[in-house]
């Protein structure tokens, strides 16, 4: 039977907007705005933060497409978004290039946590992304990126695919990470060269940002497979990036560390 789960999605827009403020040490929601294909669900949860589930309509993002996210978490306030699936980017129509912009903010001893599920690529898929986080200088900050190049367990490999990636963390206006991804064309020979992936087909990058990050590096480090790294950029900043031969080995990386950097509060949808 045919694939019917890679087809051309028609072009979709969507746009969300979050704004979070602390209330008594309890975590309330100021404002909330959602329109075309992106939508926020806020689930109950057991602690005076808040989490919101955000969800993609459209099934997936093609060429053409324009997503953004902004979310403003004030002082003293705490939230946790991620994403109810693994979003799939799906083959583009020509030289369209799917966009996708999320830009975080975090105010004085405030908490974000952005926490989507995994980015997977298909082949012919064209995809730019950008994220920028704007943190204060007492802001906490816990963030993971995973990218699935292919479904392994469907034999893909990417050979023709454009993928554009930045991720930009700012504490009181200076630089405090950096990175970004290129992929275009043949990614999948990309991938197999030593210095780039090692033969991964998925991958993923952590920072956090915390008081006690310098003591979290041992227990991190514990969790860790020989394909991946922790290290710390500055006593309160953490940094990790896993390799892995597919989603479900990387998950069973990322899981286990992410439960112990949320105090077991890991959203229930990464479980489902």
């Amino acid at each position: 039977m045919p694939d019917h789960t890679a087809e051309i999605q028609p072009r979709a827009i969507g746009d969300a907007r979050i704004v979070v403020r602390a209330d008594l040490s309890v975590t309330r929601l100021l404002d909330l705005r959602q329109s075309g294909c992106m939508k926020l669900v806020l689930p109950s949860v057991r602690n005076d933060g808040l989490q919101a589930v955000i969800v993609n309509t459209a099934g997936g993002i093609t060429g053409g497409d324009r997503m953004s996210l902004s979310a403003d978490v004030g002082a003293g306030a705490s939230l946790t978004l991620t994403t109810q699936a693994a979003e799939r980017v799906y083959r583009a129509n020509g030289a369209e290039v799917g966009e996708v912009e999320t830009h975080l903010t975090v105010g004085d001893a405030g908490l974000l946590r952005w926490l989507p599920q995994e980015l997977i690529l298909f082949e012919r898929s064209a995809l730019r992304r950008k994220l920028r986080i704007d943190l204060t200088l007492t802001a906490q900050f816990l963030m993971v990126e995973s990218v699935v190049f292919g479904r392994a367990a469907m034999g893909e490999k990417l050979h023709d695919v454009n993928f554009h990636d930045q991720i930009a963390i700012y504490r009181d206006g200076s630089p405090l990470y950096l990175d970004g991804m290129r992929l275009t064309g043949d990614a999948a020979a990309q991938l197999m060269r030593p210095a780039v992936g090692g033969g991964a087909g998925a991958m993923a990058s952590l920072v956090l940002v915390a008081p006690n990050a310098s003591a979290q590096l041992n227990a991190i480090r514990a969790f860790l497979p020989n394909a991946a790294g922790a290290s710390l950029l500055a006593d309160d900043v953490l940094v990790l990036r896993v390799v892995a031969a597919d989603s479900y080995v990387l998950r069973q990386t990322l899981i286990p560390v992410l439960t112990h950097l949320t105090d077991n509060q890991l959203p229930a949808v990464w479980r489902l």
